[in-house]
C-alpha cells in the first residue's frame, strides 16, 4: 500500500506553496484510492530545534557503526537523549514509512523556511539512505530565480534541497515544481511582470497533476 507524507512549511495560511501541495495530494490520492496519507503542518506545529541531546545520539550512531534506523533506539541511553528521541522518532517513522515525500517548501530569504529547517534537522542521522523514495517539493518564491534570471546565483531554496536529498540521503528521483514572482501581486515595481506570474502558475499547476499522475503509476 503507498503511502504519501505530506509536509508544509509556508509560514501563510493560503500561500501558492500550500496550493500546489494540497493539489499534488489531491491528485495523487484520486489516483491511489488505496494509498496512506500522512499530513503534517510543520508552521502550525513545528518540530522543535535540535540540542546537544540529539547530537550526543549521532556520536554514539557513528561511534558504534549503527546505521540501520531499527537500531537507532541502542543510541539512546540518558535521560536527555530519550527526551530528544521522544521527538525525533516519531518523526523519523513518518518519513521512513512514506513512498513519497512531498515537500512544501516556499523560499523565504533565499532560503527555507526555518520550520522545515527543524524537521530536516530532526529526521537527519548519519549515514541514512532512503534509496526507493520520491521526492516532490513545491514552492512559491517572491522573484526570479530561474537559471538565467538576474537573481539566480542568489536561489539556495531549490539548490540547497537538491543537494541535501541527494547527498544525504541518496536519492536523484527529486522533483521541483515552483510558481515564480508571485511578489508581482503585491509589489507595484514589479506589476509589469503579472502576466508572467500568472503564466507561472498556470504551468506549475498543470505540471502537479501530470507529476502527481506518473508518481502514482508504478
Amino acid at each position: 500500500m503507498p503511502r504519501l507524507l505530506h509536509l508544509d512549511s509556508s509560514a501563510r495560511t493560503q500561500s501558492h506553496t500550500r496550493e500546489l501541495g494540497a493539489r499534488f495530494a489531491a491528485r495523487w490520492r484520486e489516483a491511489r484510492p488505496d494509498g496512506d496519507y500522512v499530513y503534517r503542518d510543520l508552521a502550525r506545529q513545528p518540530a522543535p530545534v535540535i540540542g546537544e541531546a540529539w547530537t550526543s545520539i549521532c556520536d554514539t550512531l557513528l561511534a558504534e557503526q549503527i546505521t540501520d534506523p531499527a537500531d537507532y533506539p541502542c543510541a539512546v541511553r540518558t535521560p536527555a537523549e530519550r527526551e530528544a528521541w521522544a521527538i525525533a522518532e516519531p518523526l523519523l517513522n513518518e518519513l521512513l514509512e512514506a513512498d513519497v515525500v512531498l515537500v512544501g517548501a516556499p523560499m523565504y530569504n533565499f532560503g527555507i523556511p526555518a520550520a522545515l529547517k527543524a524537521w530536516i534537522d530532526q529526521v537527519t542521522f548519519p549515514r541514512m539512505s532512503l534509496t526507493g523514495t520520491s521526492f516532490v517539493v513545491v514552492g512559491a518564491r517572491g522573484g526570479s530565480y530561474a537559471e538565467g534570471a538576474p537573481r539566480a546565483p542568489y536561489e539556495y531554496q531549490e539548490s540547497y534541497l537538491r543537494d541535501f536529498i541527494a547527498g544525504h540521503f541518496g536519492i536523484d528521483d527529486v522533483q521541483f515544481l515552483t510558481t515564480e514572482l508571485v511578489n508581482a501581486l503585491v509589489d507595484p515595481l514589479l506589476s509589469d511582470l503579472l502576466g508572467t506570474h500568472r503564466a507561472s502558475r498556470t504551468a506549475a499547476l498543470a505540471e502537479v497533476d501530470a507529476l502527481a499522475e506518473r508518481v502514482s503509476t508504478p
